[in-house]
């Protein structure tokens, strides 16, 4: 078996890719070792020293280190913990183990712009987003304010702000006149604080 990887927008996170499907479907992200419990690959990844975040998609693994580590000290670790989960033969995640599907249910009086945020999302930012090693997901629309999910590579990445400010929201702006503002949601929010 023959592990490429790529380097990421964010120096902390690498992506793996081992050159076969990792997820049929969906994504799963995991912050720190407990939520990987569910996760035979995750927790093998988990189990080197200095990782401190992995993230699943369809064909690739993205780990995140922590900063005082070097990638030249991980890297080998970490290609061999996803060589070792291939050849075992166990599920990348537990049947009974959630996936994130992607974006978060809507209904209400928005559904039709959040329908088209979405649409959005799915044609023109998540496959280049995953070309980098994450993932954004719809999470919520409220008074023109989007609120996106960043994963994987997104998550905590320096180019995140710019990639949401002048990206993301320029283009949903774009073709949306409802949208006035795009934020990101759950850990570290780089507009506030």
């Amino acid at each position: 078996m023959f592990i490429q990887t790529e380097s990421t927008p964010n120096p902390a996170t690498l992506k793996f890719l081992p050159g076969q499907t990792v997820l049929d479907s969906g994504t799963a992200d995991f912050r720190d070792r407990e939520s990987a419990s569910g996760s035979p690959l995750a927790s093998r990844i988990f189990a080197v020293s200095g990782v401190t975040a992995v993230f699943v998609g369809n064909d690739f693994v993205t780990a995140t280190k922590d900063d005082h580590i070097e990638w030249d000290h991980l890297k080998p670790a970490i290609l061999g913990a996803i060589m070792e989960h291939f050849q075992s033969g166990d599920p990348v995640i537990a049947a009974d183990v959630e996936r994130s599907g992607g974006h978060a249910e809507h209904s209400g009086e928005h559904s039709e712009v959040v329908n088209q945020i979405k649409e959005l999302l799915d044609s023109r930012v998540r496959p280049a987003v995953a070309q980098d090693g994450g993932d954004i997901t719809f999470h919520g629309f409220d008074r023109g304010v989007v609120y996106l999910h960043m994963q994987g590579a997104c998550a905590g990445c320096p180019s995140s702000t710019l990639t949401l400010k002048m990206g993301i929201e320029n283009l949903l702006r774009h073709y949306i006149p409802e949208v006035t503002e795009v934020r990101p949601v759950g850990g570290l929010d780089p507009f506030n604080g």
